[in-house]
């Protein structure tokens, strides 16, 4: 059992000296989904992503000597340079969760600045990439305040263990390519606690993947994540899900690996299905898609039939759909999107995007 608590994490006040550290840190798309969750964000289901390259957050994180005595934890949060009274008060009430890991941080003054490259809350996992992003200016910090994560693996599970305490889908992001989070048989060194990377057993195919996201609503979501997850505890089809999920988790991890499109697809449209299913099941029931959803989705189906061309959909905890395909048919599927499926999204926008390379300093 990995235990980050400790005591020991102090500075001098009067010897800090103030500095800057940024991140940019994508957000991830779930092929399995995780949905339901135990205990300290952990999750009643492995799944694993792909980590994206153009949905991303930048995090500046500002430090210095505390000029006050508040006690715990000091912090300005921005927004796209604005004040965001939510948004502080839930960074602050995460800040102040890590003070058994990090005690240093109720020594200090932070002030945090943090913007999307996309629209937020609208089902692009926003969370995921916000909360990686400062994760990982976190364990910069750690390291530059006292030298202890010189190791790049044992800094990375560390990030993911913290980003997964702010978002659980936030541990996922800070790996390349595609991550693996919970517990399987079909991933060694896998755990609940962070996740961990998985994109140097993909097929060199899956590398290439697109993942164009349609903006169907740009409104704030009706259910957010966090409820829905909640409403999985009464679920009448929970235990169903979670002992079906790992045979599609062991299905997809040989699709990735052996390159099998139609089987990874078969199995990416059918979780999005499930994901949408099991929210339509809740008590209270709810419904995140929109008809521009539905309409894509018909879409799609009727343009893999009559071009066979492999042009997969999911969807996240939102009304928005990814399409995926591999980078061979860029060209036609982009094609397809701007002629018939912009009039479905909002103002016409979609995030033309793929599989990247993980989270960069900046």
């Amino acid at each position: 059992m990995v235990d980050y608590n400790n005591p020991n994490l102090l500075v001098t006040p009067n010897k800090v000296r103030s500095g800057k550290i940024e991140w940019r840190s994508p957000s991830n798309i779930a092929l399995i989904k995780y949905w339901g969750k135990y205990g300290q964000q952990l999750p009643c289901n492995p799944s694993i992503s792909f980590t994206l390259d153009a949905a991303y957050t930048e995090t500046t994180l500002e430090y210095g000597p505390k000029m006050t005595d508040k006690p715990g934890v000091s912090v300005d949060f921005l927004f796209h340079n604005q004040h965001n009274k939510p948004f502080a008060d839930k960074i602050e009430r995460y800040l102040t969760s890590l003070l058994p890991i990090y005690p240093f941080l109720s020594q200090i003054e932070l002030t945090i600045f943090s913007s999307n490259s996309f629209p937020h809350s609208a089902g692009i996992a926003s969370s995921a990439a916000a909360m990686s992003a400062l994760a990982l200016c976190l364990c910069s910090l750690e390291d530059e305040l006292f030298g202890t994560l010189s190791d790049d693996k044992q800094f990375d599970q560390k990030a993911s263990y913290l980003a997964r305490l702010g978002s659980g889908s936030a541990c996922r992001s800070i790996y390349s390519k595609a991550a693996i989070w919970g517990e399987t048989q079909e991933a060694q060194e896998s755990s609940d606690l962070y996740a961990v990377g998985w994109g140097h057993h993909l097929h060199p195919i899956f590398a290439t993947f697109h993942d164009d996201i349609l903006i169907i609503s740009k409104e704030e979501k009706g259910v957010s994540s966090t409820a829905g997850h909640k409403l999985m505890d009464d679920n009448p089809y929970s235990e169903t899900r979670y002992m079906t999920v790992q045979g599609r988790m062991k299905q997809m991890l040989a699709a990735l690996k052996a390159g099998d499109i139609e089987l990874f697809g078969d199995i990416l449209e059918k979780e999005a299905y499930s994901l949408h299913g099991l929210m339509m099941l809740s008590n209270p029931p709810y419904l995140l898609l929109r008809p521009g959803t539905v309409s894509v989705i018909e879409k799609v189906h009727e343009f893999r039939r009559t071009n066979k061309i492999p042009l997969y959909f999911t969807l996240d905890a939102g009304p928005n759909v990814h399409l995926l395909y591999p980078d061979l048919h860029k060209e036609v599927v982009q094609a397809f999107i701007k002629n018939e499926l912009l009039r479905y999204c909002s103002e016409g926008s979609y995030i033309p995007d793929k599989v990247g390379n993980g989270p960069k300093q900046l």
